[in-house]
């Protein structure tokens, strides 16, 4: 397991910890525990963009079930999907729920790629790190967690995604609020981590597994969850 460096840090919200160690020591026990995750899966870039765009508000399973559809029709490339109908797309992408909206999105993301970088991936993500971001964010039906997820996995851009999962595993740890907005959770881990896509990547991943695995909506099992110590 690759073991990435401490550096102290300042005390955050009155907590007399090291935060920078305290978040290290969390991703080694997750990683130690479940070992390398693999995420984001995906053939392509644009695979991988297709997957966090439809991924919102459903589950991975269903996700896969449109992608594999989307693929089967040759769809899973820029301008093959920017040159169909959103009514086809949508019925493609039926099991992802939301099927017209994500199908709309789609056909967003699509359009501004062709419009502003000829459709080519490559323009887009030579794009300025922080110019970028802001490009996504300007796209119809990007949030923050979509654009995150695009730039990290997609892009390999040192950008922390958050999630549920993530809000609910520190909330219950006390270092951010249940009621913490997206951008505080985020710079949790971007103030106090070194800025290494390959750690982002990782630690996201190995928090969705913990969130569904062990830290559930109810009945958490803190128990058997390898985070439990720090509790």
């Amino acid at each position: 397991m690759r073991r990435h460096g401490v550096f102290k840090m300042g005390i955050k919200r009155g907590k007399k910890k090291d935060l920078k160690k305290l978040l290290l020591g969390y991703y080694e026990s997750l990683f130690g525990a479940f070992g390398p995750q693999g995420w984001w899966p995906g053939d392509t870039r644009f695979e991988v963009i297709v997957g966090a765009i439809l991924t919102q508000n459903t589950a991975w399973s269903n996700v896969e079930k449109a992608v594999r559809a989307l693929k089967r029709e040759g769809l899973l490339k820029p301008a093959t999907m920017h040159s169909t109908g959103v009514k086809e797309i949508a019925r493609l992408i039926r099991p992802a729920g939301y099927f017209n909206v994500k199908a709309r999105r789609l056909k967003n993301f699509t359009g501004y790629l062709f419009k502003n970088h000829s459709g080519s991936l490559g323009r887009l993500f030579n794009t300025s790190d922080n110019g970028l971001r802001e490009e996504l964010l300007g796209i119809n039906g990007i949030g923050p967690e979509t654009a995150d997820s695009i730039l990290l996995y997609a892009g390999r851009v040192p950008e922390f995604v958050v999630d549920a999962y993530t809000k609910r595993i520190f909330s219950r740890h006390s270092l951010i609020s249940e009621k913490a907005e997206y951008g505080e959770v985020k710079a949790l881990f971007m103030e106090n981590l070194p800025g290494d896509e390959s750690l982002f990547n990782e630690y996201h991943a190995l928090l969705v597994k913990t969130g569904k695995d062990f830290c559930k909506t109810r009945n958490p099992l803190c128990g058997d969850c390898p985070l439990g110590g720090f509790l």
